[in-house]
């Protein structure tokens, strides 16, 4: 939402027109958003003469089940064999959408990796972040990269967003992740059930499929010492409580846990990166 208020801000002149916009495809979005990026891309940015670079490391849901291929890691919720929860460690993002963007835009910048970039040699990237989640917004890791936040500086909330992007037509901008994302809330995982039975059966079977963990982990012996699951509940994706929380569970559960299991993990990934994390967007603006 924020980003796609980004470009559109940029392409109608109201913000300065940037040199490119890059989006970071972890090969596993929804169909929605696939559909919503051709649409910005024929809409907006070609129009404006901004380029959408596309780029990617990889498909994220391809590669957990190829034996053969390295596979970093996704937050997969863990039932330990002596029934103690536990969680996978979270590589997926640096992966799938950091690095890829770092090397489209050193190749933008004429020093393609591992060539080192100039001292003073930098592009300004644009981050979708609204002042809802000012605290999101962070510096570049690298000298070559500085961030700018300017729906921060503008003042702009999600809500903002959601107005400017319903003026334009673009009202039913879909939420960008993964389509199995373990940071889903119920809400989100009610969405994909109920509205493409597709796609449902594809994260149903996904869940199977990682029960033991990694293809390439298994393959190599480093089997898990116990089983994986894309639910916070740790039970099967199908047979997970997505539609409601017991009164038993809503007993145990405080305020923010309530929360966070209906609409997803705080630290979760939002459409460019993994909230609260210091790593970069999956969508830059770059100028």
């Amino acid at each position: 939402m924020q980003s796609s208020t980004l470009l559109a801000l940029s392409a109608g002149g109201i913000l300065p027109k940037v040199d490119y916009a890059i989006f970071a495809d972890t090969g596993w979005e929804p169909e929605a958003v696939y559909r919503h990026l051709d649409r910005l891309e024929r809409e907006i940015a070609e129009p404006a003469g901004i380029p959408i670079l596309r780029v990617s490391s990889g498909n994220i849901r391809d590669d957990a089940l190829n034996p053969d291929h390295r596979f970093a890691s996704m937050p997969l919720y863990i039932l330990n064999r002596d029934g103690r929860p536990g969680m996978t460690r979270r590589q997926c993002t640096g992966e799938y959408k950091v690095n890829p963007i770092k090397r489209k835009i050193r190749e933008i910048l004429g020093y393609p990796y591992p060539t080192p970039v100039s001292k003073g040699v930098f592009v300004e990237q644009w981050i979708g972040i609204s002042t809802d989640e000012f605290h999101r917004a962070k510096d570049a890791d690298v000298k070559y990269m500085q961030n700018r936040h300017p729906l921060i500086d503008m003042g702009w909330s999600r809500s903002d967003c959601v107005r400017y992007l319903t003026s334009l037509g673009l009202a039913e901008t879909p939420k960008s992740s993964c389509l199995g994302c373990p940071y889903h809330g119920n809400s989100q995982w009610r969405h994909i059930r109920d509205t493409s039975p597709s796609e449902w059966e594809d994260v149903v079977e996904f869940d199977a499929a990682i029960r033991k963990g990694n293809a390439r982990a298994n393959a190599t012996g480093n089997t898990l010492l116990g089983e994986a699951f894309l639910h916070r509940s740790r039970v099967p994706l199908g047979e997970a409580p997505i539609d409601h929380v017991t009164r038993a569970e809503r007993a145990a559960l405080d305020a923010a846990e309530a929360e966070a299991a209906e609409l997803g993990v705080v630290n979760g990934c939002s459409p460019w990166s993994c909230r609260g994390d210091a790593e970069q967007d999956d969508f830059g603006l770059a100028s």
